[in-house]
């Protein structure tokens, strides 16, 4: 069964379960998915649903910050429950000692020593976190703090 279809599957039994929040997130996700299938004109894989899905949790928490300025609590819950029932679809996180570990790998390999390669750096360090859903923005700062001692 492809992600696709598990989706599908829960949205499925989230109705028939009348559990609202849940089916309200996976309708706006399998809208998603069949938008970007629109677009390229055939089936995405499991690795496209997979970045779909990365991309759906990080515009959730970039509405979180915005509705915690301000001070929309009830917002910032909904979108929180949001991306709690996303990110059960996706792999666990990357640890930050997996994300170091990376970096610092990264670094040595590209022989970076300066705030100038930091591009060359996080390739190399997105390429090592392929699959464990490492969030871009916490591999950026500890590049950042690393490049800059």
């Amino acid at each position: 069964m492809t992600l696709k279809e598990t989706i599908i599957a829960d949205m499925t039994a989230a109705m028939k379960a009348k559990d609202a929040a849940r089916t309200s997130t996976l309708r706006m996700v399998k809208a998603a998915i069949t938008n970007r299938e629109k677009e390229g004109g055939a089936e995405i894989s499991d690795e496209d649903v997979m970045k779909l899905l990365r991309s759906q949790v990080k515009q959730r928490r970039d509405s979180v910050e915005q509705y915690q300025k301000a001070g929309r609590q009830d917002l910032v819950d909904k979108e929180t429950a949001e991306i709690t029932v996303i990110e059960s679809y996706l792999p666990l996180a990357a640890s930050e000692a997996e994300i170091e570990q990376a970096v610092t790998d990264a670094i040595s390999e590209t022989g970076a020593t300066s705030m100038k390669e930091m591009g060359a750096v996080m390739k190399a360090a997105m390429a090592k976190l392929t699959g464990k859903n490492a969030d871009g923005r916490i591999v950026s700062e500890t590049v950042k703090k690393k490049l800059a001692s």
